[in-house]
């Protein structure tokens, strides 16, 4: 009998809790229509299974029609969010960054990239952001581009060449890992490495997950590799800073060194566990992003014969300019104009990351609806990117949607927008020409698995990871 009312009594307190948490997530009929969900788990697991099935976009839209509205409550990651969808929702947004809105990050996020419990995710980022800029204008890239170039030929020559079938994801990741180990930490050392690329293909899948810390959840796991990852930094950090001070290393060698070498405001330096966060978070933001870009380039270009002709025509063209061993250069870079404008109809139709939180500094009104200080938000790429309105035939593979001045303001959004566009696509555009590059001059290829289909995992990848079968050009 004791058993029966405890378990009564827990019902009841759930059903109170349930209440409450719906309640202050928008119960108000002035706040916006939608649903949030269960307590902490919310509507996170329709949201990442959708994304499982390859179908992410659909959460969007099925509310959308539900509600018939553009803008709708949810809740995701352990947080009530309200949805911002269209063209006017990302303007809002992106144009109001740091005046009604601010970047926000799950707290999944803080357990697994900070180390210190002094400042959040979000502000520290903001102080990376301070100097990343300097270290990613056009004249300093231009000095990444011999430095890819030599990679990526290693890089086919070890991985891809003389071989029958290839699996492009794993490769696609080793690739970028390889490059961000090399451009953020002067590492190339291939022990270093493989030890620390490990932990990464469970990294930030606890991130964006339910946001329960158990002993076998996504989010525990990824705290642990996190963990095992600042570790191994935090011995190459002491390193460093040794470097650093008898000469050894220069200050301006790389963005870890940037990152040691500069003091804030007040003459303080990051502490050296504050920095192996920083650098897990870069690690990510210049791995998995691009890998998922590079993937599924692959897929789409072995889908479509005459868009992977017009990309390798143009890189054949900047081959036969070169002379025998000549590395790219800035000018190359610039004529892959058709190249790019493929890659960018990629991140149309499958966006590396689906979106981003913001958090509401006041209270404010939008469309009609109140929206309180505190109050979570979130855009999605594809209430945009596969709208027909702003992209006719939107599922149609079509790069000439990039030509000229490309598409309007606020409909494409990969990057982000605003004060917070990723300071890291220019950057990314460097690192993805130069794989197409390497990879077209080389091969044509076609797929093993006809109907594999793209999902989020939380990245946008193939469901098998791309088997395809390589068919070397001729010398």
């Amino acid at each position: 009998m004791e058993i029966l009312y405890a378990s009564l009594l827990g019902f009841f307190l759930f059903l109170v809790i349930y209440f409450l948490y719906n309640h202050k997530s928008g119960g108000n009929a002035n706040h916006p229509p939608g649903n949030t969900g269960f307590p902490v788990i919310g509507e996170t697991l329709e949201f990442l299974s959708i994304g499982w099935k390859g179908h992410p976009e659909k959460f969007i839209f099925d509310r959308i029609a539900k509600y018939s509205s553009n803008v709708f409550k949810t809740s995701l990651i352990g947080s009530p969010v309200v949805v911002f969808c269209g063209v006017n929702g990302n303007r809002f947004l992106f144009s109001n960054e740091n005046k009604l809105v601010r970047v926000w990050y799950p707290h999944s996020l803080d357990k697994v990239f900070l180390t210190t419990t002094q400042t959040s995710t979000d502000e520290e980022g903001f102080k990376v952001r301070k100097f990343l800029p300097n270290l990613l204008k056009p004249v300093v890239l231009q000095g990444y581009i011999r430095l890819m170039d030599t990679n990526a030929h290693s890089y086919f020559v070890n991985y891809w060449e003389k071989k029958d079938m290839v699996v492009v994801l794993p490769l696609a990741k080793h690739y970028t890992f390889l490059l961000a180990c090399r451009v953020l930490m002067s590492i190339d050392d291939p022990n270093l490495v493989a030890l620390l690329e490990k932990p990464f293909a469970i990294l930030f899948k606890g991130v964006v997950s339910i946001p329960i810390d158990l002993p076998g959840t996504p989010l525990n796991r990824s705290i642990k590799a996190s963990s095992f990852v600042k570790k191994e930094l935090l011995v190459i950090i002491k390193k460093r800073k040794i470097d650093l001070a008898e000469g050894r290393a220069s200050p301006t060698q790389d963005i870890l060194s940037h990152i040691i070498s500069t003091s804030d405001d007040n003459g303080n330096f990051m502490h050296e566990e504050d920095i192996a966060g920083k650098m897990v978070g870069l690690l990510v933001a210049s791995h998995d992003n691009i890998t998922s870009v590079c993937t599924c380039t692959v897929k789409y270009l072995a889908e479509l014969p005459e868009v992977y002709q017009g990309v390798y025509q143009e890189q054949l063209e900047i081959v036969k300019s070169k002379a025998p061993g000549e590395l790219l250069n800035w000018e190359d870079i610039q004529k892959m104009k058709y190249s790019w404008n493929v890659a960018c109809e990629v991140m149309r139709l499958a966006p590396p990351n689906q979106g981003a939180f913001r958090e509401a500094l006041m209270d404010f009104t939008y469309n009609g609806f109140s929206i309180p200080k505190g109050w979570k938000m979130y855009f999605n790429a594809f209430s945009t990117h596969i709208n027909h309105d702003l992209f006719p035939e939107p599922q149609k593979f079509d790069p000439s949607r990039f030509e000229g001045l490309g598409p309007a303001p606020y409909t494409y959004v990969p990057f982000g927008g605003g004060p917070r566009m990723c300071p890291g696509k220019d950057f990314a555009r460097l690192e993805i020409l130069v794989f197409m590059h390497h990879l077209v001059k080389r091969f044509r290829w076609e797929k093993l698995i006809h109907d594999e289909k793209i999902v989020y995992n939380p990245f946008a990848s193939p469901e098998k990871g791309l088997p395809i079968r390589l068919f070397p050009h001729e010398a």
